[in-house]
């Protein structure tokens, strides 16, 4: 409905769900490899939950045809305590 409505979406994952995912045609979609439940990153972790936002943010402006289909290249990493 949004894209319809000319309101462009991106889609940001987890890289486990892309099987699941790409058949669904979603016109972005950014794949992270982390944790179940954790797309951005893990709790705490502004630098690259910024890293992940940005490139879902990039793809609204690179993506030229749909399904267009990024993975995020950073692994996961805690933070110490």
């Amino acid at each position: 409905m949004f894209e319809a409505a000319g309101i462009p979406t991106v889609v940001i994952a987890l890289a486990t769900f892309a099987e699941k995912l790409k058949p669904m045609q979603v016109p972005r979609l950014l794949l992270t490899p982390f944790l179940m439940g954790r797309p951005f990153g893990a709790p705490h972790d502004e630098e690259r939950q910024l890293d992940v936002l940005r490139m879902g943010l990039d793809l609204l402006e690179t993506a030229v045809s749909a399904p267009t289909v990024v993975h995020f290249p950073h692994p996961f990493r805690t933070l110490p305590s």
